[in-house]
């Protein structure tokens, strides 16, 4: 068995890494300024700000994100930012959540691949080349299970299918917040709230915005959420 250093990969001129871990986001830089030729490398420590960065020209080739984030609950972070990205950039999600249920519903969410955090710089060359080809890449010891976790995986991919704006007044809707409030959080007319959340219900196959936040809360990994039944 040789040593051979591992090919360098081309096509990646902006990389984003999101992680809040000051110390293993510098090693992220490091893996992948020595993986991918010339690289620009950027970080941001929360989800806001990654979402700030993504909107910066030209979009990143590629973003790695960590799930456990300050201002994220779970899988939530990797929806928003898939809206976010549209189609453009493909998310790689680096995470110490590495069970098979995670990486399921990570897939489903959008995800392009999915690292766990202990992974040597070979497997992080595997996936960006995956990636690269168009493939999706997962651990070698990932299981799926067809049968396991299946609704919570229709869930996700449900989710996955909202636009950005509307993610963030789902987001809303999760905090209790009723349509005028979310009008003029994000400086839109009721009006424009009330279609936002008919066009949410629909995608989501619910009848209530009840029902909506219950799918909401099945991309949290089982985090609580607000109870907002008493602003249906």
């Amino acid at each position: 068995m040789t040593n051979d250093p591992l090919t360098p990969i081309n096509g990646i001129s902006r990389a984003l890494v999101i992680d809040d871990h000051p110390l293993f986001c510098d090693a992220l830089v490091l893996t992948l300024r020595s993986l991918c030729t010339g690289a620009r490398v950027e970080t941001a420590a929360s989800l806001a700000e990654g979402l700030t960065r993504v909107a910066e020209a030209p979009a990143p080739d590629i973003v790695l994100l960590d799930l456990n984030l300050p201002d994220v609950n779970g899988l939530d972070g990797l929806l928003r930012l898939r809206a976010a990205l549209g189609q453009t950039s493909p998310v790689i999600v680096v995470s110490s959540m590495a069970d098979s249920r995670t990486i399921s519903k990570a897939l489903s969410a959008g995800a392009a691949a999915f690292v766990p955090k202990h992974s040597q710089k070979p497997a992080f060359h595997k996936a960006l080349s995956a990636v690269r080809r168009g493939e999706v890449y997962t651990p070698e010891d990932y299981l799926p299970d067809a049968h396991e976790g299946s609704e919570e995986n229709d869930a996700m991919e449900r989710l996955a299918t909202l636009t950005n704006q509307q993610s963030r007044i789902l987001q809303l809707i999760c905090e209790g917040k009723l349509n005028k409030q979310i009008a003029f959080d994000l400086s839109i007319a009721e009006t424009t709230v009330k279609a936002h959340v008919t066009a949410i219900m629909r995608k989501l196959g619910v009848q209530s915005r009840t029902q909506a936040v219950l799918v909401a809360q099945d991309a949290r990994l089982g985090g609580s959420l607000p109870d907002p039944s008493h602003h249906a």
